[in-house]
């Protein structure tokens, strides 16, 4: 079984700079078209939703709350905030450095530690390892697909590549 850093960290840090490129493009986009980038933070998939802001700000706050719990030393990084997108995408470059700090010692032996944590309305307690895996990695993921979906719908140029860095096509390629 893997260990708890390496479930972790190098896998907030990756997507946490996925996330800064997909502010980027929303960046270049923006420009292109001559709209404010302000006009885009508002946006969300639908009423009820947090907007393209709250998710990428809930998105870099949760990989912080991964691991505060069990690395102390994250204790220090206050809540993001954040209006614009240059401001966005300094709160990311900040968990970054939080996140790249860590050590494998700081984390690793530590799984089965406790952790109480809030879900909405509910409390929510189990070890490290299952707080880290089946709650804070799926709630960052579903913050990150929430942001990449609001900037596909208005229209930001962003493919699967853009989300994991890993896929390739040509241009225009498209599945349907």
């Amino acid at each position: 079984m893997a260990d708890l850093y390496n479930l972790s960290v190098p896998v907030l840090i990756r997507y946490l700079g996925r996330l800064d490129g997909m502010l980027g493009c929303l960046s270049a986009y923006a420009a292109d078209q001559g709209r404010d980038e302000a006009t885009f933070l508002v946006l969300s998939l639908s009423d009820g939703m947090f907007d393209l802001r709250r998710q990428v700000l809930i998105a870099a706050d949760f990989t912080v709350r991964s691991l505060r719990p069990i690395a102390p030393a994250l204790e220090a990084l206050p809540s993001a905030e954040a209006t614009s997108v240059a401001e966005l995408r300094l709160r990311i470059a900040e968990r970054i450095a939080a996140l790249s700090a860590l050590r494998p010692e700081d984390i690793n032996g530590k799984e089965s530690s406790l952790v109480c944590e809030r879900a909405g309305e509910a409390r929510f307690e189990s070890d490290a390892m299952t707080f880290v895996t089946q709650y804070a990695l799926p709630n960052f993921f579903f913050h990150l697909v929430t942001a990449f979906a609001i900037l596909r719908m208005a229209g930001v140029p962003l493919g699967k590549a853009d989300f994991d860095g890993f896929h390739s096509y040509p241009p225009d390629f498209r599945f349907i």
